[in-house]
């Protein structure tokens, strides 16, 4: 029988698993914890139960903010199993920023995961009547005696008695695949907040497609670092859960080098800031090191380029070549694997542009970076690299069963069956961008032959300098941003004179240079201001542009003491640039750039 929903996989998989470990989770001791498939079950049924005891109705919208821990994908499973909405927040999200969510959706119940989160939960709660209870995750949270909350754990309790398994019935009874499931918040680059309908159809879609698409099994473990309430995540949590595998849960996502080499994932999604914080590490370490590791380790990927090549396009590696790079991996290769746990069979990576000379590499010493291309409002992956015949430069081929096709001004249209139905509460911006059943992206690129997906820019991020002449933002910030000195680069142009960059040091390494260059400094921005220092980062910048025409090339650049940051509103969850915000917030910098003749 078809599922209808993804709550029917999950019985199926409980059934099917029993007392297997699904969830992990790291205690106060940050010890790892199972829980099995029949607990993961039965604390879905409880929590199902506690919901119904609050009168929640088909369709009521309950929202979700916390931090990753298996006490989100029970609630989310519990929600969807009463037939209600959930409306996940980052667990950064500001209390300005949940109160317009949390009114738009008309949210009668909250899951929070720890203080910060339960505080703002309060304050908003004091201002919206329609609030039944706040429901907190972590037992280490002070609840407010004037506020209707209680601990996760005593909701579960509550639930125990399994009363409404009726009623639960007869809501699967009536549901169906194309009914709503979840609602995610974008704000993507712009800051307007617009929430994705999602529906049941579109993740059993998604989790059909993955399964096609990659080479997944129920023997393999996820770690989940990335925020639940992003559809990257979510989504890839959801596939791994749907197909049988074990997930571990990490809470704080700044601990996931620490955490890998006792988890051993074979498969972890990645934002592109975690490949260029890595690639600069290992830069970084070889060119400190002696000049034999140095030749040793330029040789094995000299080795590993010419191998990739014979896999990428299905050819079998001559055995010179597999003696060589046997010898490669054992010398260099094998010995860095093991910082990710050893056992990565491939690594997820979109959100964001990443350089094609970094998706080479980490191809080049044996780590799978699986590149793709996807948005909330296509539930994720519109393309992703295949194991074979994949293409560098490109972001994958289309995903199965969708259709993908280039409009006016080079703009992605995409179409197919994770497409979501519109913007909630928003008809004039879900007409703006749904046109006969195609979703326009924003984004410029193109197709080639073989249905690889290239991409431009951000159709609104294309800039167009005082002369006349269009610079594509993206390009020249992964261009220049790979360097290892840079964490955040944010290029200036638009209706200006010649093009200009905002850049944010690196600064640990930084720190390294200046040492060896026996520079004297009490803060960053005296550092910053050190001759020595500005002229490498002139160096930087010119010899990473000097192919491109005069007219896109960085004129001037400002280095930053201050790091762009989530909560700082500079980057988006997946830690691309907002634009908007960082152009107001350093106005003086910029127009210093572009002094007044």
């Amino acid at each position: 029988m078809e599922n209808k929903l993804l709550i029917d996989i999950i019985r199926k998989n409980i059934q099917k698993y029993g007392n297997r470990d699904a969830l992990y989770f790291q205690d106060n001791s940050k010890a790892w914890k199972p829980i099995s498939w029949n607990e993961f079950g039965d604390y879905i049924d409880q929590a199902s139960n506690a919901l119904l005891e609050l009168n929640v109705a088909p369709g009521e919208r309950i929202a979700i903010i916390s931090r990753n821990m298996p006490e989100w994908t029970i609630a989310d499973y519990a929600i969807q199993n009463i037939a209600a909405v959930s409306v996940p927040l980052f667990s950064t999200t500001s209390e300005s920023q949940a109160a317009y969510i949390i009114q738009e959706t008309e949210c009668s119940v909250i899951f929070v995961g720890e203080q910060e989160q339960y505080d703002i939960a309060i304050a908003i709660a004091q201002k919206v009547s329609l609030i039944k209870k706040i429901i907190v995750f972590d037992s280490a949270v002070t609840l407010s005696p004037n506020t209707p909350s209680l601990y996760f754990s005593d909701f579960l309790s509550s639930g125990k008695q399994f009363r409404f398994a009726a009623e639960i019935e007869k809501r699967h009874s009536v549901l169906k695949s194309g009914d709503l499931y979840t609602i995610i918040y974008t704000s993507g680059t712009s800051g307007e907040q617009k929430g994705v309908m999602l529906h049941y159809s579109n993740l059993l879609e998604c989790v059909k497609t993955h399964q096609e698409r990659l080479d997944v099994n129920d023997n393999d473990v996820s770690l989940a670092f990335l925020p639940l309430s992003h559809v990257f995540e979510r989504g890839w949590s959801t596939v791994a859960l749907s197909l049988g595998m074990t997930v571990y849960y990490l809470r704080n996502p700044k601990a996931v080098i620490e955490v890998i080499k006792d988890v051993k994932p074979t498969i972890m999604c990645a934002v592109p800031r975690f490949f260029e914080k890595t690639y600069a590490g290992i830069t970084n370490a070889i060119e400190n090191s002696s000049f034999i590791k140095r030749w040793i380790f330029n040789w094995g990927i000299r080795i590993g380029a010419r191998r990739t090549e014979y896999s990428r396009i299905g050819k079998p590696t001559p055995a010179i070549l597999n003696f060589a790079y046997r010898i490669a991996d054992r010398l260099v290769f094998a010995k860095g694997r093991q910082v990710l746990g050893g056992k990565i069979k491939f690594m997820p990576c979109a959100g964001a542009a990443l350089s094609e000379d970094i998706v080479r590499f980490f191809h080049y010493v044996g780590l799978n970076v699986t590149y793709g291309y996807g948005l909330t409002e296509t539930t994720a992956t519109v393309s992703c690299f295949t194991r074979e015949h994949f293409k560098f430069g490109s972001v994958g081929k289309i995903m199965p069963g969708l259709e993908v096709k280039i409009g006016e001004n080079e703009e992605i249209l995409v179409k197919g069956a994770t497409v979501m139905s519109g913007y909630y509460k928003k008809p004039e911006a879900t007409a703006a961008v749904m046109k006969d059943g195609w979703f326009s992206t924003g984004d410029a690129g193109w197709i080639d032959e073989d249905g690889c997906i290239y991409l431009k820019d951000r159709i609104k991020d294309i800039m167009k300098t005082s002369s006349g002449k269009y610079i594509a933002p993206q390009m020249l910030e992964t261009l220049i941003g790979k360097d290892k000195y840079i964490e955040h680069i944010a290029i200036i142009g638009n209706e200006r004179k010649y093009v200009t960059a905002l850049i944010v040091p690196s600064f640990d390494i930084l720190y390294e240079y200046a040492h060896k260059q026996h520079i004297v400094f009490e803060d960053r921005t005296e550092l910053l201001r050190n001759e020595k220092i500005i002229a490498l980062f002139h160096e930087i910048v010119q010899t990473a542009q000097k192919e491109l025409s005069s007219f896109e090339q960085v004129k001037k650049i400002t280095l930053l003491a201050e790091d762009f940051t989530i909560p700082g509103g500079e980057l988006t969850s997946t830690l691309k640039i907002r634009r908007k915000i960082i152009s107001e917030k350093y106005k003086a910098e910029i127009d210093k750039m572009y002094p007044v003749n």
